[in-house]
C-alpha cells in the first residue's frame, strides 16, 4: 500500500512541475516537429522515383538454339515486362561488366542444355545474378524470374504427359519434339503475358512506391521517440546525496520515482502523439478505421513502455549526468535507425535484416506501417509484450541491486 502511495505522490509532484512549466510544453511539442519535418522533406525528395525510370536487366543465353532464342525473344518483347523492366540480350562477359559499372540491376542466365532438360523432365533453373548496389531492383527481378520458373516447372508434367502420348501414337521424333515445344511455348506466352505474373508474391518497396506515406509514418514514429526522450529528461533532476539518504530512511525507493517518471512521460507523449496523428491521417491515402486506432495505440504504448524502461536502465547504470544524456541520446538514435524510419530496412545487409525482428523499435514500426500502409487487419503484440517483461525484469533487478549496495 505504501509502495503505491509513494508512486502516486511522485506522479502528483510531476504534474505540479508540469503545471508550473506549462509554457515550455509548446516548445517540447513543436521543436522536434520542425526538425523532423524538414529532414523528412529532404529524404522524400531523394526517394521519389522518376516516372520514366525503368529497371535495366541483362539476359544471357548459354543454350543457343532455336527454342531458347524464341523464349528469349518472347521475354524481351513481353508487354507485361516492358512497362517497368527493360531487358537487353548480351554475353556473359558483357553482363558482368555491366554489373560492375552499375549499368544493369541484374542479369538472367539460360544455362546450357536448358531445353533438353526441360523436355526430359529434369529440374531446370534460371539463375539471376543481382547487383549489390541495387538490391531492391535485383530482388524484384529475381521474384519475377522465380514466378516464371515456377510456372515452367509446373508445366513440365503436362509436357511429359503430352510427349508420352505422342510416342504411343508413333509420332516422328522431330515432329513430336516440335509439337511438344509448341505446347510449352503457348503455355510460356500465357504465363509471361498474364497481368498476374508478379502477383503471386509481390515485393513492394514502400520507400520508393509511396515515399510520402512511408516517410510520413516514419517521421511520426521518430517524433514519438524524441518526445519520449525529451520529456523523460525534462522530469529528470539530480537529487543531493543527503536528500537521497533521507528519502531512503522514509522507505522511498528509486524504482518508485522511476516508475512515476516513466508513467507521466508516457502519458504526455501519448497526448502529443495523438495530436500529431490527426495531421498524419490527412496525408495517408487509406482511411483509418476505429480498430486501426486501437491497434496503433496499443503498439505505440508497448513501444513507449520498452523505450522508457531502457532509458531508466541507462539512468540506473550511469552515475554521470552528462554521460547519461549522451548514452540515452545515442540509444534513441540507434533505435530510430534500426527501426527503418529513416533508412528502409530493405537496404540493410541481410545479416542485419535477420536480427531486426528481435529489436523492439523495428517490431513496433513494421506493424504500424503494415496497418496504415498495407491495410493489415491484425497485429502481433506478443513480441513487444515479452520485450516489455524482459525490460521490466532487468530494471527491477538493477534497482534492487542498487538499493542493497546503498544499504
Amino acid at each position: 500500500m505504501h509502495y503505491m502511495r509513494h508512486i502516486q505522490l511522485f506522479i502528483k509532484n510531476h504534474l505540479m512541475q508540469l503545471r508550473r512549466k506549462w509554457s515550455s510544453l509548446p516548445l517540447l511539442f513543436m521543436f522536434p516537429v520542425i526538425i523532423v519535418g524538414l529532414a523528412a522533406a529532404i529524404i522524400i525528395t531523394y526517394f521519389i522515383p522518376s516516372e520514366n525510370e525503368t529497371v535495366q536487366v541483362g539476359l544471357v543465353n548459354l543454350d543457343e538454339n532455336e527454342q531458347t532464342e524464341l523464349i528469349v525473344q518472347l521475354i524481351e518483347h513481353s508487354s507485361q515486362l516492358g512497362s517497368f523492366i527493360e531487358i537487353h540480350s548480351m554475353t556473359e562477359n558483357e553482363a558482368k561488366i555491366a554489373i560492375e559499372n552499375n549499368g544493369i540491376s541484374a542479369y538472367i542466365t539460360f544455362p546450357d542444355n536448358f531445353t533438353s532438360h526441360l523436355m526430359q523432365g529434369q529440374s531446370v533453373e534460371i539463375p539471376v545474378t543481382g547487383n549489390a548496389n541495387q538490391q531492391a531492383e535485383s530482388l524484384m527481378v529475381n521474384e519475377l524470374i522465380e514466378s516464371v520458373s515456377r510456372h515452367i516447372r509446373a508445366s513440365q508434367a503436362n509436357i511429359l504427359a503430352i510427349n508420352s502420348y505422342a510416342r504411343e501414337f508413333n509420332m516422328d521424333d522431330e515432329e513430336r519434339n516440335d509439337f511438344v515445344f509448341e505446347q510449352f511455348k503457348e503455355f510460356l506466352f500465357y504465363t509471361v503475358g498474364r497481368d498476374r505474373v508478379l502477383m503471386e508474391r509481390e515485393i513492394t518497396n514502400l520507400a520508393t512506391s509511396s515515399p510520402i506515406q512511408y516517410f510520413t509514418v516514419g517521421s511520426w514514429f521518430i517524433l514519438v521517440s524524441i518526445w519520449l526522450l525529451t520529456i523523460y529528461i525534462f522530469f529528470t533532476k539530480e537529487n543531493p546525496t543527503r536528500l537521497k539518504n533521507r528519502m531512503r530512511l522514509y522507505g522511498v525507493l528509486e524504482i518508485q520515482q522511476t516508475i512515476a517518471k516513466m508513467f507521466i512521460t508516457i502519458i504526455v507523449t501519448a497526448s502529443f502523439a495523438g495530436l500529431s496523428f490527426i495531421a498524419l491521417e490527412t496525408i495517408l491515402v487509406e482511411t483509418v478505421i476505429l480498430e486501426d486506432y486501437i491497434r496503433i495505440t496499443l503498439l505505440t504504448l508497448l513501444y513507449s513502455g520498452i523505450f522508457v524502461q531502457c532509458l531508466a536502465i541507462i539512468e540506473s547504470l550511469t552515475q554521470s549526468h552528462k554521460l547519461r544524456l549522451l548514452v540515452q541520446s545515442v540509444f534513441t538514435f540507434v533505435s530510430i535507425i534500426i527501426s527503418g524510419a529513416i533508412i528502409p530496412v530493405i537496404y540493410y545487409p541481410l545479416w542485419i535484416q535477420n536480427l531486426l525482428p528481435y529489436l523492439f523499435s523495428y517490431e513496433a514500426l513494421s506493424w504500424i506501417q503494415d496497418i496504415l500502409l498495407n491495410n493489415r487487419l491484425y497485429a502481433d503484440y506478443i513480441p513487444l509484450l515479452l520485450m516489455n517483461a524482459a525490460a521490466a525484469f532487468i530494471l527491477t533487478s538493477i534497482s534492487i541491486w542498487k538499493e542493497r549496495v546503498a544499504i
